[in-house]
């Protein structure tokens, strides 16, 4: 590749906007959801009408952001963006609602954080564009009911199951995102450092691909870590050393564990022999939220082979063992 000439400048904002693939062409993966977003978007054109209301599910990172500015932009449609925890009363989506222009794309981000207050206003708006609102309070309190333009809601989640079942109900079409392939991966970081003018070797990049998680996201951020390393080093191109060293500096293996990975293996390993073990417990045990450990370090861990969830709790696969060369009860090497 060519000449490291770290053409991007500014903070880390700016270059991950840069990164994000911004047409259908440099959106690389998914290829089954983007073939049916493609059918409904396509539809939609055809009868003159806002598209169906669209829900995103899988772990962070895997591109659910990136896909709902691309049906927006798609039907050259504005964004208004909000998230689930910024949403605590049904006033601050009413307002939102309100100021919605015809045809515009509502995308609310961490969609299972929203309180079902918030979620009940939702309903009426996505089933017939009407807005109920209550106006005062007690025997003089009356409904007051809004009609809404024609917009399209597009809902990110990392976690399906915490949305309620009318909720879900009323999304046109639900996809949900899966990890992606190496060669995905290598593609992603090719055309980001393309991008940012850094130079790579095959071998780099194939080592950084291996240790992103299958999540283009991080792969982005080891990239940006390696071109650091590579221009405070004064190298004009990433070779696989350098992909080595910017991972040990990162405390990332091979296979993209973090400490965190590791310790929570490790616990199970050495405190509940192996497993199985209740998440509440296990929450306890490495002094964590049981939520982040659901939504975080497990889908990853089950995707290796190390990690799998049972009725009886959390169990550590014959595969982490060797991967941490840790000898199992009555092994012997």
């Amino acid at each position: 590749m060519g000449e490291n000439n770290f053409s991007i400048s500014g903070d880390d904002k700016t270059v991950d906007q840069a990164l994000r693939p911004d047409s259908w062409s440099d959106y690389v993966g998914q290829e089954k959801v983007k073939e049916n977003l493609k059918v409904i978007m396509e539809a939609a054109k055809r009868r003159s009408e806002a598209m169906d209301h669209l829900l995103f599910c899988g772990p962070a990172g895997l591109g659910k952001t990136t896909l709902a500015y691309l049906v927006a932009k798609e039907f050259n449609a504005p964004v208004k963006v909000t998230s689930g925890p910024a949403l605590e009363k049904a006033g601050d989506i009413a307002a939102i609602l309100t100021n919605l222009e015809g045809g515009e794309v509502l995308f609310i981000d961490e969609a299972h954080r929203m309180n079902r207050l918030i979620e009940e206003v939702l309903y009426p708006a996505m089933e017939s564009r009407k807005l109920h609102l209550i106006v005062g309070k007690g025997p003089s309190a009356r409904t007051l009911t809004l009609d809404l333009p024609p917009f399209t809601l597009v809902a990110a989640t990392t976690r399906e199951n915490l949305l309620s079942g009318p909720f879900r109900s009323r999304f046109g079409a639900t996809f949900r995102l899966t990890y992606y392939s190496a060669d995905n991966i290598k593609t992603i970081i090719n055309r980001s450092a393309k991008i940012l003018g850094v130079g790579f070797h095959p071998e780099a990049i194939e080592i950084l691909a291996r240790a992103s998680r299958a999540t283009p996201r991080i792969a982005n951020r080891l990239l940006k870590r390696a071109r650091d390393y590579s221009q405070v080093n004064g190298v004009g191109i990433v070779d696989a050393e350098m992909a080595f060293k910017t991972l040990e500096l990162l405390d990332i293996d091979n296979r993209g564990l973090e400490p965190h990975d590791r310790r929570l293996l490790k616990i199970i390993i050495d405190k509940f022999n192996g497993g199985p073990v209740g998440i509440n417990t296990l929450a306890a045990a490495l002094n964590e939220d049981k939520g982040v450990i659901e939504d975080i370090y497990e889908p990853y861990l089950m995707s290796l082979g190390f990690l799998q969830r049972s009725s009886a709790g959390r169990l550590v696969m014959p595969a982490a063992y060797e991967h941490l060369k840790i000898k199992r009860r009555g092994e012997i090497f």
